[in-house]
């Protein structure tokens, strides 16, 4: 039985390693070289090895449009925090039994594809859709406001879509939370406010770094929510990725976008693997 068992594994790890390596790392480095590339009518690419691609990432054009994904991606991340945070803890000191049903609700809306969810939001939000018309009816509303192609749409769909990246993280790390900690505070004389601020957010900043960097990543390479919700007017990394290969079919220029996204996620990570190892060293020393 034992044999067996570590036929399995064996063969379980190899199958793994082989879908790594065929469908993520090999595809990143081809990715990778043909950044290095120059742009050919014909064949999409071609040499000579260039690093005009690169050069070309700081053009102020291109830095703008960082600049907006960024922006409007913080925006969205800082929303589902004030909104996951709140409800996290909500749902971990919840009763057991109403607890899967909550964690039930927060994952069902991965059960239909996102593009149909913004398709339905876009409905939502339009001049004659459902929020303008309860408006209306309510008397809150004399006309119809425009959100759609505006920077307010994106930043609405961005948060719609990644709330749940946010929530769950958040959950698992505040159900962690020793509560005898929590009982040494007050007996000491600390009010809900201190308690907080001095107790529960410092043990639960993984939660909150690892969710904000589940939200603000894929954030930024959403093109379909920026095309939907902001039209031609609000741009997203992704729309500028997504328009260099299909529209001025330039893959090498693309894979260089595609490359730098990479770079500013792993860079990211990178930070939020450094913060969690300066604060549990802190819980430590403390």
């Amino acid at each position: 039985m034992k044999i067996i068992n570590n036929k399995f594994q064996k063969v379980t790890v190899a199958i793994i390693f082989g879908w790594l390596i065929f469908f993520v790392l090999i595809p990143n480095v081809l990715v990778l070289l043909v950044s290095f590339l120059t742009r050919d009518g014909s064949n999409f690419y071609a040499l000579p090895f260039s690093l005009e691609n690169y050069i070309n990432l700081f053009n102020p054009l291109y830095a703008q449009v960082v600049w907006n994904s960024l922006y409007m991606s913080g925006i969205a991340t800082i929303i589902c925090l004030l909104v996951g945070y709140p409800f996290a803890f909500m749902v971990s000191k919840i009763n057991p039994k109403y607890r899967a049903l909550l964690l039930f609700l927060v994952v069902l809306p991965f059960w239909t594809n996102s593009l149909i969810r913004i398709y339905g939001m876009k409905v939502f939000l339009g001049v004659k859709g459902v929020m303008n018309t309860m408006l209306m009816d309510m008397g809150l509303l004399d006309e119809p406001i425009r959100i759609l192609n505006t920077e307010v749409a994106v930043i609405i769909g961005l948060v719609y879509l990644l709330l749940p990246f946010m929530i769950l993280p958040l959950y698992s790390a505040i159900e962690k939370l020793d509560g005898r900690l929590l009982e040494a505070a007050r007996d000491l004389g600390a009010n809900p406010l201190q308690r907080f601020f001095k107790v529960i957010l410092p043990l639960t900043m993984p939660g909150i770094v690892a969710g904000c960097l589940l939200v603000l990543l894929p954030a930024m390479g959403m093109f379909y929510v920026a095309d939907l919700l902001g039209g031609a007017k609000v741009l997203l990394v992704g729309n500028v990725i997504k328009s260099e290969f299909l529209i001025s079919r330039n893959w090498p220029f693309g894979s260089a976008i595609s490359i730098g996204l990479t770079i500013l996620m792993a860079l990211l990570i990178f930070i939020y693997y450094r913060a969690n190892k300066l604060l549990n060293k802190k819980v430590e020393l403390e």
